[in-house]
């Protein structure tokens, strides 16, 4: 658990670049990895529900590291009162912002009346923020779809976009897809409706005082350079971010914020290695970890060996840091 003294981060500016959502990836140990690739890039939680936090108690779900900001934590709920206790807890465990989700669009999120359905209803999506503001003093943003089902995004959006902001909410990230809650699953929502970049591209035309992020088919940092040169204020990456994450995040600091040098995924490696040896002494296991580390060398000779020796024996009884060093010995980056 980090401590509420950490210096404010400038959000706009670290939401330039961010590392999307993720469900089952983006969990601290992740983000810290993430965070040692890139000291600027905005990182965010998984979803979190508001019920699990409030009727629930899971509050350790809350737990993190002061390493990991700038950080934002994302939930998913529909109710205003339990929102703002959610968003309550999560401002004095000392998150630096809360974001809701309207995007996701899983059985499970349609059944507790958020995410992506939530689409379909931009006054009840206005009045979570409003409830959230009110209860704490951190930023409270929206991520969302284009979208769902039948909807014609050219509509919906922009009067989705004109509630929210009338609450005051300043920033808000645009999944440039549709999302079809009966006929797609999660994993086919994410690929099969088609993208539309230019409409979010309008959005920021039709709301210049809002800071608009784009998601969704981002692969690589030109492209994230590429919207960004053409107006748009932030980009958010998921799976490539995950899957290759030196690919996004070792030069982004030099590269989209101005800042720093390109970080070296082999040094990164090596200061992974106390972090590591620290979540084993507290009772953790390495798969843990070492499962977010396998596409660092992504596309690099030898990152078939890294991700072979991990993957195979990182769940076995007694392993430690010392078979993370035995995969970067088998890299040729790391002679």
């Amino acid at each position: 658990m980090t401590l509420l003294s950490q210096p404010t981060p400038d959000l706009t500016r670290a939401a330039r670049l961010s590392v999307a959502p993720m469900m089952d990836w983006t969990d601290r140990h992740c983000r810290f990895l993430h965070r040692l690739l890139s000291r600027e890039t905005l990182l965010y939680t998984e979803m979190l529900t508001a019920p699990a936090l409030v009727r629930g108690g899971a509050v350790h779900l809350l737990d993190f590291n002061a390493e990991e900001h700038p950080v934002a934590l994302q939930l998913g709920g529909s109710d205003p009162v339990e929102l703002a206790q959610a968003a309550k807890l999560c401002e004095q465990r000392g998150y630096d912002e809360v974001n809701l989700n309207c995007g996701c669009p899983s059985d499970r999120v349609q059944s507790g009346t958020f995410g992506a359905v939530l689409m379909r209803s931009p006054t009840v999506v206005a009045d979570c923020v409003k409830a959230m503001q009110d209860a704490v003093s951190v930023e409270v943003t929206v991520k969302c779809r284009i979208g769902v089902d039948d909807q014609e995004p050219e509509q919906v959006l922009p009067e989705f976009i004109e509630k929210v902001a009338a609450t005051g909410c300043k920033r808000i990230t645009i999944h440039a897809r549709k999302a079809w809650l009966q006929g797609l699953s999660p994993k086919e929502n994410r690929n099969i409706p088609p993208l539309d970049y230019d409409l979010v591209h309008q959005m920021k035309a039709a709301f210049p005082e809002l800071h608009i992020s784009i998601n969704g088919g981002i692969n690589s940092l030109a492209e994230a350079q590429d919207h960004l040169a053409r107006g748009l204020d932030g980009v958010m990456v998921g799976r490539a971010a995950y899957h290759q994450p030196s690919d996004i995040l070792c030069q982004a600091d030099p590269l989209i914020y101005g800042t720093g040098t390109a970080t070296d995924p082999v040094d990164v490696v090596r200061q992974m290695l106390p972090y590591i040896e620290a979540h084993l002494t507290a009772g953790g296991k390495l798969g843990q970890v070492t499962r977010h580390m396998l596409g660092l060398f992504a596309g690099k000779s030898g990152a078939r060996q890294w991700r072979r020796i991990l993957s195979e024996n990182a769940h076995k009884p007694g392993v430690g840091p010392e078979l993370v060093e035995e995969a970067l010995a088998a890299m040729p980056l790391a002679a």
